[in-house]
């Protein structure tokens, strides 16, 4: 068996066996270095060089779960919510409450879309925004694997469709010139205008994936406690009564600095610390319990930020194994003349690949370097080829326990311990996005 495959396979069985993800990634590694012929020492300094990759966007994270911590320990989170809860009369059960939380979920989808395309801070606004709304989500009875399929599509679908923010670098500067280069000697041309169009499709299958996720999959009712995020001296509700007006508006401040220095300095660690310490200044909590908030905060994303670093030594790991090339050619082999099982195999290999790596971005120039000439092999039109590698290198993105876009809704929707990142982030996008994004990815490479 390729050693790509079966660490894939073990860490997910692992993680579906509710065995710890950091746990499950380390042994996948070094079981599929092992298979690979890899020494042991070798195999832990590519892990250990990958882990470096993950650190940065850990202890964002880290800093970001500090930021979430003291906005509720303000008690503005506990004032905003309470106002929402009485104003739409949300305890009395009333018949509208579904059209609340169909805005609310529409409300979390524009967000999500605005940080790739519009206010590009990726998944940034996770643990800032999402914490907040739990207590207003509790007593709407929603679903918080809708709330997690429904961040997903936004932090995903724009970037693979729209040229703009984080789409322009996907689209454009790493799937475009990827295509073009691989290309070069074989007579492939593609144009900016073709890629977005060639995943028109694609996209159609996550769009449809998120339909029936929001209307049917989870629709019941599901109920969670109210929690609070933050302890001190006071809890969150006490110190909501006596929030003063100038601190409600420092509070406002806060939120708006750390978007404006995370984009001008392109650090979330810069913005989350900023915005960190106008809160502390602002007296909206005591001096003396800056260190426990800013502690507390970074423990609730302390799992978070350690699967993200194993992530990245379990991808070291992987790249290093040098079978994905391997994975490729393997499965050309048992394909032979079969236009359509190209296609889907090509599909499949992707999903392997990319939920290994963790990344679609960093899965693109592997992907087009193996694909171009397999599918153009094969006949496939320019837009048919563009499909498959976009396809297949998006793939696992959604649906993988090491990828952010599976990482970033647990970071907010678990911040009061509520929320399985596998069963209840992980299954439910792999199962509404991976088998739509194959289906539909495969009807684009035989159309087009």
């Amino acid at each position: 068996m390729n050693a790509v495959v079966l660490a894939i396979l073990i860490m997910v069985t692992l993680s579906l066996a509710r065995v710890s993800v950091v746990f499950a990634l380390i042994i996948a590694s070094l079981a599929g270095g092992l298979l690979a012929g890899m020494p042991i020492d070798a195999i832990l300094d590519a892990f250990n060089d990958g882990l470096g990759n993950g650190a940065t966007i850990a202890l964002s994270y880290a800093v970001l779960g500090a930021f979430a911590v003291a906005l509720s320990r303000s008690g503005i989170t506990e004032l905003l919510a309470d106002r929402a809860i009485r104003g739409l009369h949300l305890d009395d059960r009333p018949d509208s409450y579904r059209w609340v939380a169909f805005t609310l979920l529409g409300a979390l989808l524009a967000a999500a879309v605005s940080s790739q395309n519009l206010i590009p801070v990726h998944i940034a606004f996770i643990p800032v925004l999402v914490p907040p709304l739990l207590k207003l989500m509790n007593h709407l009875d929603l679903d918080r694997r809708v709330v997690a399929c429904v961040i997903t599509f936004g932090i995903t679908a724009p970037y693979m469709l729209l040229p703009v923010g984080f789409g322009s670098i996907f689209l454009n500067d790493i799937l475009l010139s990827n295509l073009n280069e691989s290309g070069a000697e074989l007579g492939l041309t593609v144009t900016r205008q073709m890629v977005p169009m060639a995943m028109v499709i694609p996209i159609g299958g996550m769009a449809l994936g998120l339909a029936v996720a929001v209307l049917f999959s989870y629709r019941k009712p599901r109920r969670y406690e109210d929690r609070d995020l933050a302890h001190g001296d006071e809890t969150p509700a006490e110190a909501a009564r006596h929030l003063a007006t100038w601190q409600k508006v420092v509070v406002g401040v806060a939120l708006a600095s750390t978007v404006a220095v995370q984009l001008l300095t392109g650090s979330m660690v810069i913005g989350g610390l900023f915005g960190f310490a106008l809160l502390s200044v602002s007296g909206v909590f005591r001096w003396h319990e800056q260190n426990d908030i800013f502690t507390e905060g970074m423990r609730m994303m302390a799992l978070v930020g350690f699967i993200m670093i194993s992530a990245a030594g379990f991808a070291g790991v992987m790249q290093a194994t040098g079978e994905v090339q391997g994975l490729v050619t393997g499965s050309a082999e048992l394909i032979g003349d079969n236009k359509g099982l190209a296609a889907l195999i090509m599909l499949l290999v992707g999903l392997f690949i990319t939920m290994g790596i963790g990344s679609s971005f960093s899965t693109v120039p592997i992907i087009a370097s193996l694909y171009v000439p397999l599918a153009l092999g094969y006949g496939f039109s320019p837009m048919a080829t563009i499909a498959l590698v976009g396809t297949a290198a998006a793939l696992g993105d959604a649906g993988s326990p090491a990828s952010d876009s599976t990482l970033g809704p647990t970071a907010g929707l678990n911040a009061d311990g509520q929320h399985d990142h596998i069963w209840d982030s992980v299954v439910p996008t792999f199962l509404h996005y991976n088998i739509p994004l194959i289906a539909f990815g495969w009807m684009a490479a035989m159309i087009l």
